[in-house]
């Protein structure tokens, strides 16, 4: 007996097929696409190409990684870029057979979740801009921002990850693993939300410091500039992601069955944001972790308050 969400097609011998659920029989020679929960064959270039360029992903951060001894943040970055591309083969294994659950299986919950660690290796990277410019100017003392956004991260993840696993099991047809995912993918959108917050209100706060400076270093602004992309572009893609699912995995949902959408603002979403963390790697400014902008002492010296612009001197730094 199969589930009542579950098309079943009968060829004009009676042939019985299913398609969907653990007694899937239907092949692509016989049942017509529309009745596999995406209703497409995903494009197999798109996911060979995706895989290559994580893999151009994975080689940078590795080399980066090794260089400046970057080790949280480079292992952030693979885990991210191995899940893509583990992801994409389940895409490719689903144009094979799209009633396979192999396929859906991987593909649903590792695409899901591998944003979630590059979304980490960014919230790292506050800590040490607060560091690098001025900690005074800080709501927060630098180490808050891993203890806050770092287990926001492992909460999305972890709802993320139980809903893709409740929907892969049922092959789209349990509302409850929906309903988890998306529970997780709106509380990234409200984590990565925060975070840029966040970011504008210590830009903004610590503008007497940045503004002081002649010319700011121009490895600090490229990388400032990268890992702003790399959030804004990540941000886009769990909003488009919570639309696509917000019609659940019905064969009826418009968004769920757009491969176009999905390829513009999942796939090109991402993988620019990956790339958009390789010129924005902390290596290429917080070489030793203890830079700063502008020393203690000369902070002391102009006294630059952290809520005003000040009338201090432009600083040369060196």
């Amino acid at each position: 007996m199969t589930h009542s969400n579950i098309p079943i097609f009968v060829t004009p011998n009676g042939t019985v097929y299913i398609g969907g659920g653990s007694d899937a029989n239907c092949t692509v020679s016989v049942c017509p696409i529309e009745m596999s929960v995406y209703g497409y064959r995903p494009s197999l270039g798109a996911s060979g190409a995706l895989i290559a360029l994580y893999g151009v992903c994975i080689v940078a951060q590795l080399v980066l990684g090794f260089r400046y001894k970057t080790w949280g943040f480079m292992s952030l970055m693979l885990l991210g870029c191995v899940d893509e591309i583990i992801g994409y083969v389940g895409r490719i294994l689903y144009w094979q057979n799209p009633w396979a659950q192999a396929g859906f299986i991987m593909q649903i919950v590792l695409i899901t979740i591998g944003p979630v660690f590059f979304s980490a290796a960014i919230y790292v990277l506050l800590a040490q801009i607060v560091k690098y410019i001025s900690i005074p100017s800080s709501r927060f003392a630098p180490k808050y921002f891993y203890w806050i956004f770092i287990p926001c991260d492992i909460v999305s993840l972890v709802l993320q990850a139980a809903g893709g696993a409740m929907s892969s099991s049922s092959n789209g047809s349990s509302t409850a693993g929906v309903d988890v995912a998306l529970a997780g993918l709106a509380f990234q959108v409200f984590t990565l939300t925060a975070f840029v917050a966040l970011a504008l209100d210590y830009a903004v706060r610590s503008r007497g410091v940045w503004m002081s400076v002649r010319r700011l270093p121009q490895r600090f602004v490229v990388f400032v500039a990268f890992l702003f992309a790399a959030t804004v572009l990540i941000l886009v893609r769990c909003c488009y992601r919570v639309y696509e699912l917000s019609g659940g995995y019905s064969r009826t949902s418009d968004a769920l069955r757009d491969q176009t959408l999905f390829i513009v603002f999942e796939s090109v979403m991402v993988i620019l944001a990956a790339f958009c963390l390789i010129p924005g790697h902390p290596g290429f400014v917080f070489k030793t972790g203890n830079e700063q902008l502008v020393s203690e002492e000369t902070l002391a010296e102009k006294d630059i308050s952290s809520t005003s612009i000040g009338s201090a001197s432009p600083l040369q730094v060196q």
